[in-house]
């Protein structure tokens, strides 16, 4: 069997879409009037290829003979070289062959269109790769087919389909499909304005597309996926329609009705990048960093079949009830091909109560969990677990219940435009970190500080400054642990743990005693 190029691994690795491609594509999607998906554009395209290179080799063959070994030639008659890329010769010249492995054969001349002459064997009567009888381009079990090549290679195809498409401007993209922009069919103002009723009596969404088309009223003789596709378009198009389906899925919601978090996410989330040396970081400190998973912290995603999670909630999250989007947490809440929100179902671990939620993926946040926090009482510093369900839409979301108890923990509080720590005692019935568990009696004054801290250009170091003796007098040792000092940072400023733990290690003030704690010596600075 003569070897395909589209039977190779280089071949699909290098692949670009060329103006073949795409002509092609536009003219399936011509002819079949339907919207395609991207696996079915790529599909296509690699029978496409595979065609392609059938007709090519058999044009080559068709400008000769195959050349093989065993067979004889004569001078003036045309060959094709399978082993040289299917390159086309004439036959100059011929000679008797000398070796005495193969026995009598003749040597023949062979010049090609550079006027470069290369010798070959024929009339070979010993066994040769090359011999073969019948068609050398029967297909055989060992060939995959396109559907087969697509699985192996579709992480190299899918994306240069993808770059090549983006900048095609007849051809539109929408929830994973593909069309030209001039067979649309016609969504106007008056059918938009149904869809938003729609939307209106459901209560702002979600709603997916079909159920929407039902009171539009676009022309039913039409096939229902481009009529889909239409309106699926034109509610991108118009600022009043929000895509929030998860991968996979269309779902629409209205604008204006998202809750104000998801659309204008808080400040309180948003993380300002400081400039910080990370080779500072021991090993024990890049531990710390993975087991604290926070969404601005340079991880490594988690493996994409990761089904459970479990994450140490820090103040923001439960001042604004939202959740990270971080390394561990990533795989389990849905994700989506261009929505920057997905609308998703959160699942009470405790009773198994449905409640909305939001996936925000550019700010790194998941939205929703609020009414959670406070109905078991969920403090800061609680182990939070999510557990991806079958349903690519829904997330378990669970901690460590326990029965009551009155504990010691710290407090926060404003004293003098300073935040202050105590300890006192309160009920908790989650599990948590207690070297990172905190509470505050008074979320308004914490509020306040918070926007003055984040109006300021008060660097890092200051904050630390006044911190470490502030928590480090709640300890008889009068040391502060890097994750106690992390939570505490996170209290008035949203910062991840590499800035602060690079900060401790640059500055002399801050002593390293071990196992994570450290000394504030202000006479060092």
């Amino acid at each position: 069997m003569l070897q395909r190029q589209t039977q190779t691994a280089q071949h699909w690795k290098e692949f670009r879409a060329t103006n073949a491609d795409v002509e092609h594509i536009y003219n399936l999607l011509l002819e079949e009037e339907t919207p395609l998906s991207l696996d079915e554009i790529a599909l296509e395209l690699v029978e496409f290829r595979i065609r392609q290179e059938e007709d090519a080799f058999h044009r080559q063959l068709a400008k000769g003979t195959l050349y093989q070994p065993s067979r004889s030639y004569e001078v003036g008659q045309k060959l094709v070289f399978p082993g040289l890329s299917y390159a086309v010769g004439t036959v100059v010249g011929a000679r008797p062959g000398s070796n005495p492995e193969h026995g009598e054969f003749t040597v023949i001349q062979v010049e090609f269109d550079n006027r470069r002459q290369r010798e070959f064997a024929s009339a070979l009567k010993t066994p040769h790769a090359l011999n073969r009888d019948g068609d050398p381009f029967t297909r055989s079990d060992d060939l995959l087919d396109a559907q087969a090549l697509l699985d192996r290679y579709g992480d190299y195809i899918r994306p240069a389909i993808l770059e090549r498409l983006g900048g095609e401007e007849d051809i539109v993209y929408i929830a994973d499909r593909w069309f030209p922009r001039s067979l649309l069919i016609e969504v106007n103002v008056g059918h938009l304005n149904l869809a938003e009723a729609v939307l209106d009596m459901a209560g702002g969404g979600p709603l997916d597309t079909q159920d929407i088309l039902q009171d539009v009223g676009l022309p039913e003789e039409i096939n229902e996926r481009l009529r889909i596709f239409s309106l699926d378009y034109a509610l991108q198009e118009d600022a009043r329609f929000d895509e929030v389906g998860p991968t996979g899925k269309v779902l629409w919601y209205l604008h204006r009705l998202e809750p104000t978090e998801v659309t204008r996410p808080p400040t309180r989330l948003l993380y300002t990048p400081i400039e910080y040396d990370r080779t500072l970081l021991t090993a024990e400190m890049l531990v710390l960093e993975e087991d604290l998973d926070d969404e601005f912290s340079p991880l490594p995603h988690a493996a994409p079949d990761t089904r459970e999670a479990t994450v140490t909630l820090i103040y923001p999250h439960r001042r604004m009830g939202t959740l990270p989007l971080s390394a561990k947490l990533q795989p389990i809440f849905p994700t989506a091909y261009q929505a920057p929100r997905v609308r998703m179902t959160l699942v009470d671990g405790q009773t198994g109560e449905e409640f909305e939620g939001w996936v925000v993926r550019q700010e790194r946040f998941v939205y929703g969990l609020g009414e959670y926090y406070r109905k078991y009482r969920i403090p800061v510093g609680a182990y939070i677990i999510a557990r991806r369900m079958d349903d690519a839409g829904r997330v378990m979301i669970d901690h460590a219940a326990r029965r009551p108890r009155t504990e010691w923990i710290r407090m926060a509080m404003v004293d003098s435009d300073r935040l202050v720590f105590d300890i006192q005692r309160r009920s908790i019935g989650a599990g948590y970190d207690d070297l990172m568990v905190v509470s505050t009696d008074d979320l308004e004054a914490i509020d306040g500080l918070w926007a003055k801290m984040n109006q300021s250009d008060r660097k890092l170091v200051d904050l630390l400054r006044h911190l470490m003796p502030e928590l480090a007098k709640l300890n008889p040792q009068s040391t502060v642990h890097v994750k106690t000092l992390y939570s505490a940072v996170n209290v008035v400023r949203r910062c991840p743990p590499g800035p602060i733990f690079a900060t401790l290690v640059a500055q002399p003030e801050f002593e390293y005693v071990g196992d994570g704690y450290w000394r504030f010596e202000r006479g060092r600075m």
